[in-house]
């Protein structure tokens, strides 16, 4: 190999892309849109429930319950029901999602050392899991009242209320419990490959195209070369959208890194290299542009959307499927970028998944070698 070849690949690659000034704008605003998007739009934070009430009883103690609730950031207080033909209609139509109705002897089934006190929590269960999020919130805010009582209750009786266990949780690596940034990692992830994989397919695929790539076989740069030389501007233009990513998560979403910028840097160089060679072998198995756009697409956006743990955990997934998620080297780039930016994770803690994201990276590159090198020889 010889690098003053590899260099004039590079300058010429360079060159191209600065004529090209849409194609070098959607390449640095796209990533950044897409963050800003997705980072607002994918929340699994459930909040702002539209509560509706049907208050029987209208006791002091029906309202306090009621206060309780809507004092929070997770219920909003829509409206009171009068008759019980209105709740069915409420429902259907997504009025609300959640109806709490008090029976009329609710503060007398209270007030009474042996009495059972009901409420009726009428829940909008068409998106199963806000309905089981509304479900854990009514169940807390439950026994938050429940505990209230009895400790009323005690006093009221001269007992002394004892609590054996002093339960006080504490939640490590994201204390607010925010989705935003738990889904970040996976953000960028999903962004960079989509990029790397779409723009170096692209890239090679049009030289097939226009016949340029004729006049780079006829001259003395062979085909690890030339692959090499059209991957490094690539590589250096999706190192800068990744940095861009991570300061727009931090000035939009608060990101903080707990761990090491460096290995961060190192992660991310790896999981891009991942990405540019992915892009290499579909531009050598494609051979027009929307071929290769539409296998890019196929194998950089979905997987990284899907079998990524970027939403879906992949350890809820069946084994066969746990398997496949190995197909995308987003999975480990996920869990490696999550594990420095969130837990502030040595390397000791990603070295699996960088030896993973290595692997794929060279066999990917082999393949595509011995691939260019067979349609070579049958040319």
């Amino acid at each position: 190999m010889s690098i003053k070849r590899i260099n004039a690949i590079i300058i010429k690659e360079f060159k191209q892309l600065l004529r090209d000034k849409r194609y070098l704008f959607v390449l640095f605003f796209f990533p950044v849109f897409l963050l800003g998007m997705f980072g607002y739009a994918v929340n699994f934070d459930v909040k702002n429930i539209k509560l509706a009430v049907m208050d029987n009883d209208n006791s002091k103690e029906s309202r306090e319950f009621i206060k309780t609730l809507i004092s929070s950031e997770y219920f909003i207080l829509s409206g009171y029901i009068e008759k019980d033909s209105d709740i069915k209609p409420m429902l259907d139509n997504q009025d609300v999602q959640l109806i709490l109705v008090v029976p009329q002897n609710f503060s007398t089934e209270l007030a009474k050392n042996n009495g059972k006190p009901s409420l009726q929590f009428l829940v909008d269960g068409v998106n199963g899991n806000t309905a089981l999020i509304i479900n854990n919130y009514i169940t807390s805010a439950a026994m938050n009242f429940n505990a209230k009582i009895q400790t009323g209750f005690a006093e009221k009786a001269g007992i002394t209320s004892l609590s054996p266990i002093n339960f006080q949780p504490r939640f490590w690596f994201n204390p607010s419990l925010e989705t935003t940034k738990y889904l970040i990692p996976g953000l960028i992830a999903m962004i960079l490959i989509v990029t790397a994989v779409v723009s170096v397919s692209l890239s090679l695929v049009r030289e097939k195209e226009r016949g340029t790539i004729e006049q780079i076989k006829v001259s003395s740069v062979n085909t690890i070369e030339m692959l090499l030389g059209k991957a490094v501007p690539y590589v250096c233009i999706a190192m800068l959208n990744g940095i861009l990513v991570l300061i727009a998560g931090m000035l939009l979403f608060n990101l903080e890194i707990q761990g090491s910028y460096l290995l961060l840097l190192l992660t991310t160089s790896i999981f891009l290299l991942a990405g540019i060679i992915l892009g290499i072998f579909v531009s050598v198995v494609a051979d027009s542009q929307q071929v290769a756009f539409t296998i890019a697409v196929f194998l950089s956006f979905l997987p990284s959307f899907i079998l990524s743990g970027f939403v879906f955990p992949i350890d809820s997934m069946p084994p066969i499927i746990q398997i496949i998620t190995n197909i995308t080297p987003a999975k480990f780039f996920v869990a490696a970028s999550r594990s420095i930016i969130l837990k502030g994770a040595g390397v000791s803690a990603i070295y699996d998944q960088l030896m993973y994201l290595i692997l794929y990276t060279l066999f990917f590159l082999i393949l595509a070698v011995l691939i260019s090198i067979k349609k070579e020889k049958e040319l």
